[in-house]
């Protein structure tokens, strides 16, 4: 995919070609660009950079919701707009370029980018309320965070590294992810360790802060007075962006700030004593065992309930179409003139369905109906339009035609859904009686194979050939619902025309089957007899029939072999004829070979809102138990569901190996495997969010894009927990100081705090680690949900041309729809797991580990 910036320079040059070449065109020609792919690419890479700057946008309001004054909300929102420029260095260094994929990365990223700043801030602040001056509180505050952060981050990116080396094609095109988050992650943790400290030491300041309004309408006033000037000398994007300032310069004074203190110092005081409460209530009698088993109970109730209500399986995310293609064949040795007739037949069976009133809505300006769906529609017939699903067609293909339907964008469509185009067309296409017509549409992602794509391999080719036909009739009969149109990659319609030589007669007239072969061979291709010479130039000089006489059965066979006789050395002429008949037959179109295995693939797309997965299952099911092939002969089903097994085996081989690494990452933490055992837990439990989500809301299980969500979501989860039981540990480390207690080694010295002063550390650290876990899960579920609803709003067109093309949904939201849900479900659920599960095993664990060592409980 292309940058906007090229695809912008390949597009504007392409038009002044054609502006240059249509101004010397004679009056009775025109030209025009019928499709600019460039355009989407352009309008979707657009598109992107504006959920990135809502998702930082959302991001930062919620900061400064949470915290206590608006300078640690700068300083903290200030990590997203530093990493993101830190980290264009290293992208540049990878040759990685501003792509659908790494702004793909970026917004799924740009939530967590604060979360490094969240911690270190909210620490320093409560060291300098503590009475630390502001250079000791920076100093100590980074210290008692710093290696849990540098753990919870590498742990992120442990999930995100074996994405990075995904093999294949696909790998090749989704591997810009990973990377892309991996750097920008690692440039978040440099800006937290280091540039957050320097700004907190120097801007940091304790206690509310007082407004004062006098300097408010004054600064207010100048930005909207200098903005005004601007606009009045032409500069419409800094004349708004000032005038923007300045009103929320007073938005902030009247409205946000007496909100954010009510939010501060009511409802969150409130919602920490909440916490307080239930977590010692939960913590209490034999309640950690229920909350923990009914846990586990409902993480078998969202399997089961995926089991009774499975989602929709999909290989890929199920787009609407940019364009479509239908294409249309003929019997092999059809005339060109006829398939075109075919062609334009379909054409106008294509414009009518383009015509009718579903596919209309009002004119904004007179009111009246008109068709704007369709950008352009082409039709060619003859070589290149061939169906690549097929493989490479070798030779002339006049039998052959294709028509491209260009939809307009997806903002410009009104609400119309292609995908309703598409099932009119194909509908209206339906057992056209004069040729073979497959209507498909463009696909997101790499290129992939037919949804539906059976193989059948085998030695002898004849018979691989019936087995094959009679497959293909015994799938027809069936019908299965959503499959478009079975066909055969073999055409046995090919016509030819043997020519049998009687070898007695050929050898009394003294001819060899060279003679008659060179011969006809010479009529149907040429043969040089020569070179013209041009200058400096040479032509070669070619003779054989007129293209009348090549189609001539006659014409070639009446034609005379002249050769010179090896008996007595006269040049004779015999007519082929007089040695040879010809006959006229059909035979098959190719030989296919896969892994030097003879191949027969049989294909079809499904229609629009099929599941292939479920039709291929129920064609293996009836083919396995109804279906009579030779034992000689193999059948396999490939394409695009051989894809998905392939995938889902990497991604599920990817998610242990990130879990893999994020237990060594705890361990070397910790110094614990208890630890690890508890933040394990939690990333399993997390599931729970992601099944029942796409359960009660009945959405796609898509192979690539979900199993990515899930893998991501290994990596975030564990960043709250470990910061919760890192916490822990030092409270408890310090209660241990002030009973003036001894260090010994590791399980003795736990034993030595009484159990109730555990149980105050779990209690204390929840509350005082629950705004930071809030902040990091709102933040990071806030900017996915721009990328998971389709929101968009262009800020740039809004401040220079004040239109904002505010919509929802688009090409882009379908994409990365279902990797946005998958993560916001489990980390919503791994919240309450962090603030309530994670402190009930931390609290077990110790619980046993004291009766084990004989203490008090």
């Amino acid at each position: 995919a292309l940058g906007g910036r090229v695809a912008e320079e390949i597009v504007y040059g392409v038009d002044e070609v054609t502006e240059s070449i249509a101004d010397s065109l004679p009056e009775a020609f025109s030209m025009a660009i019928l499709d600019d792919q460039a355009a989407y690419i352009e309008s979707s890479v657009r598109n992107l950079r504006n959920t990135v700057l809502l998702g930082g946008i959302l991001a930062v309001f919620v900061l400064f919701l949470f915290l206590r004054n608006l300078r640690s909300t700068m300083i903290i929102g200030l990590a997203i707009p530093i990493s993101v420029v830190l980290a264009f260095g290293p992208l540049y260094i990878a040759g990685i370029s501003l792509n659908l994929m790494s702004l793909g990365g970026l917004a799924l990223g740009v939530g967590m980018l604060v979360d490094n700043g969240i911690v270190v801030v909210e620490n320093v602040y409560r060291l300098m309320d503590e009475g630390y001056s502001p250079f000791q509180a920076a100093r100590f505050g980074v210290g008692e965070v710093a290696w849990p952060i540098i753990a919870s981050t590498g742990t992120t990116l442990a999930a995100f590294l074996p994405l990075a080396l995904w093999p294949g094609l696909i790998g090749e095109f989704m591997s810009y992810l990973p990377m892309t988050l991996i750097i920008v992650l690692g440039s978040s943790l440099f800006v937290a360790l280091v540039i957050n400290p320097v700004l907190t030491s120097v801007f940091m300041r304790v206690g509310e802060e007082t407004i004062n309004r006098r300097r408010t309408h004054l600064v207010s006033g100048t930005l909207i007075g200098i903005g005004v000037a601007f606009l009045a000398l032409g500069a419409t994007g800094m004349g708004n962006i000032l005038a923007i300032a300045g009103l929320l310069t007073l938005l902030n004074t009247y409205v946000l700030y007496p909100a954010t203190l009510t939010f501060q110092n009511t409802f969150l005081p409130r919602l920490e004593a909440a916490y307080e409460r239930f977590l010692t209530y939960v913590l209490g009698g034999r309640r950690p065992w229920a909350f923990f088993w009914g846990t586990v109970g409902l993480l078998f109730l969202s399997i089961v309930l995926m089991g009774v209500f499975p989602p929709k399986v999909l290989f890929f995310p199920d787009n609407q179409p940019q364009y479509l293609n239908i294409f249309v064949s003929k019997p092999i040795g059809t005339d060109l003139e006829e398939t075109n007739k075919v062609a334009k037949d379909i054409e106008v069976r294509v414009m009518e369905v383009l015509a009718r009133d579903e596919f209309k809505r009002p004119n904004p300006e007179t009111g009246e109906l008109e068709s704007f769906m369709v950008n352009s529609v082409i039709g060619t017939v003859g070589n290149g339009t061939s169906d690549p699903n097929e493989g490479p067609q070798l030779g002339p293909t006049p039998h052959k035609a294709r028509i491209v339907v260009n939809f307009v964008k997806f903002q410009d469509r009104r609400g119309l859904a292609t995908g309703d185009v598409l099932s009119a067309i194909r509908e209206e296409l339906r057992g056209y009686p004069d040729a073979e017509v497959v209507v498909t549409k463009n696909s997101d992602g790499p290129p992939q194979g037919a949804p539906i794509n059976l193989e059948l391999t085998g030695d002898d080719y004849d018979e691989l050939l019936a087995a094959s036909e009679n497959v293909l009739r015994y799938l027809r009969a069936k019908d299965y619902a959503g499959v478009e149109e079975l066909k055969i990659d073999v055409d046995k319609r090919k016509p030819q025309m043997p020519v049998s030589i009687d070898r007695e007669k050929a050898r009394t007239y003294g001819l060899s089957t060279r003679d008659i072969g060179y011969t006809l061979r010479t009529a149907l291709f040429g043969r040089e007899v020569g070179t013209y010479k041009d200058g400096e130039d040479d032509y070669p000089i070619n003779v054989r029939f007129a293209e009348e006489f090549r189609h001539s059965s006659d014409a070639l066979m009446n034609q005379k072999v002249i050769f010179r006789s090896q008996s007595d050395g006269q040049i004779k002429e015999v007519p082929i004829s007089a040695v040879a008949n010809a006959t006229r037959s059909t035979t098959f179109s190719a030989v296919k070979r896969k892994d030097l295995k003879r191949v027969i693939t049989i294909t079809s797309n499904v229609l629009e809102g099929a599941n292939p997965t479920e039709i291929i299952s129920n064609m293996e099911e009836d083919m396995a138990q109804e279906l009579d092939i030779p034992s000689t002969v193999r059948w396999d089903f490939t394409g695009q569901q051989e894809e998905q097994a392939k995938e889902m085996a990497f991604l599920s081989k990817a998610l242990l190996i990130a879990l893999f690494l994020i237990f060594l990452i705890i361990v070397s933490q910790f110094n614990s495997v208890t630890t690890p055992f508890i933040i394990g837990f939690s990333v399993v439990f997390s599931l729970i969010g992601v099944l029942l989500g796409l359960v009660i809301f009945q959405m796609e299980f898509v192979i690539i894009m979900t199993m990515i969500g899930i893998i991501s979501l290994a990596g975030v989860v564990v960043n709250n927990a470990i910061v919760l039981i890192d916490y822990t540990n030092l409270l408890r480390s310090r209660r241990r100081e002030e009973l003036g207690l001894e260090e010994g080694e590791s399980r003795d010295a736990a034993t030595k705090l009484p159990f109730e002063e555990v149980n105050d550390a779990i209690v204390q650290g929840g509350k005082t680690r629950l705004r930071p876990v809030l902040l990091t899960a709102i933040t990071t579920v806030l900017g996915l949900l721009p990328l998971a609803i389709g929101l968009n709003i262009d800020f740039v067109g809004l401040v220079t041309n004040y239109d904002p093309n505010v919509y929802v949904g688009g090409d882009n939201n379908v994409f990365w729809k279902p990797m946005s849900w998958a993560i916001i479900f489990g980390l919503t659920f791994a919240t309450f797991l962090t603030l309530i599960i994670v402190p009930v095993m931390y609290w077990w664990i110790e619980r046993t580990t004291y009766k084990w060592a004989g203490r008090s409980v």
